[in-house]
């Protein structure tokens, strides 16, 4: 040991969370970053700074070194109009590249980076670490075939692990604002039932699931989803969240399927035109189909325990975004 550790992706919320850890628990850090990222927050960080086009196999070949772990975090997120050979780039060819220059420079162990996404819709909740692959999306087939090229390299002997995240938010991260700021304003409805399943996880609690991954021994050659400690439905997060913001908890509602048939639309005549779609089928499917998932593998195998509890990183996740003047 004594190679330090590579983190790619460490300018986004959960690559930059995991490189402020491990600065704070004394490991020496590098991240290959873009030239047009924003690098000052990991700076102040001490974080080494490399600038590597991650899709190139030369520059990657030629910036790596034996790490004693890489934490492979960065990825083409979702982007409508963007094809999948566009998001398979970045999340399954820049993968092959890492995993080829790890491999000759002999890392001490590849922690890759997945989504519960692979597994799309989950029909008979809670899903496990195998449960059936049904991406619904580009992006989530990417990471699927990105995955699975992960796992063929750590079955042919390379130390390595898959974690799979679910549903990410906590303070920094904006995603989860569009149901924040509607519901602090009275605006929010619900669109269908309600009663469909989502699964949360506070980002240190991902960030200690991580760790893991890289950490233990049981770890090697193992697929691991890391979540928060229950899930709810959507009409209980609402709840929670308008009492995380303290407002009201919302009442309206609309029926789901003319508003998919909209958003189909939508997408059809924008992709036409070249434009994003404001409103798309996915982001309506957001309140229909139900994520929610079993960490008892990690629990099991990596001594992983989620501590921040739904209502307390919803509290805190609301009290960044108001300091920050995204809600009132």
């Amino acid at each position: 040991m004594g190679n330090g550790v590579l983190v790619t992706g460490a300018t986004g919320f959960t690559g930059a969370a995991l490189c402020r850890r491990l600065r704070s628990d004394g490991a020496d850090v590098t991240a290959f970053v873009r030239p047009s990222s924003g690098t000052d927050a990991l700076r102040e960080m001490g974080v080494r700074l490399e600038t590597v086009d991650i899709t190139s196999p030369a520059e990657v070949k030629a910036a790596f070194r034996p790490f004693d772990v890489v934490y492979h975090i960065a990825a083409a997120f979702r982007v409508e109009h963007e094809s999948l050979e566009e998001f398979r780039l970045v999340n399954v060819e820049a993968t092959r590249n890492l995993l080829d220059a790890a491999r000759e420079a002999g890392v001490g162990r590849f922690v890759h980076c997945s989504t519960v996404g692979v597994q799309g819709e989950i029909l008979d909740p809670p899903a496990s670490e195998d449960y059936r692959f049904a991406p619904g999306d580009h992006y989530q087939q990417s990471k699927l075939e990105g995955e699975l090229l992960a796992r063929e390299y750590f079955g042919r002997g390379m130390p390595g692990v898959v974690v799979r995240p679910v549903g990410i938010y906590g303070p920094g991260d904006t995603r989860f604002l569009k149901l924040f700021r509607p519901i602090s304003r009275g605006r929010f409805v619900m669109i269908g039932s309600g009663r469909s399943l989502y699964h949360l996880t506070y980002i240190d609690d991902l960030v200690d699931g991580i760790l893991l991954a890289g950490a233990r021994p049981e770890a090697r050659g193992e697929v691991f989803t890391i979540g928060g400690a229950r899930y709810t439905t959507l009409n209980e997060l609402v709840r929670l969240i308008a009492g995380a913001v303290g407002a009201r908890e919302p009442r309206w509602r609309i029926p789901y399927w003319p508003v998919h048939a909209a958003a189909s639309a939508c997408q059809f005549l924008c992709r036409l035109t070249g434009v994003n779609p404001p409103l798309y089928p996915r982001r309506v499917e957001f309140f229909a189909k139900s994520r929610a998932f079993s960490i008892d593998k990690a629990r099991r195998l990596l001594g992983y325990e989620p501590k921040v509890g739904l209502e307390d990183g919803l509290k805190r996740t609301a009290a960044w975004y108001r300091g920050k003047g995204m809600i009132a």
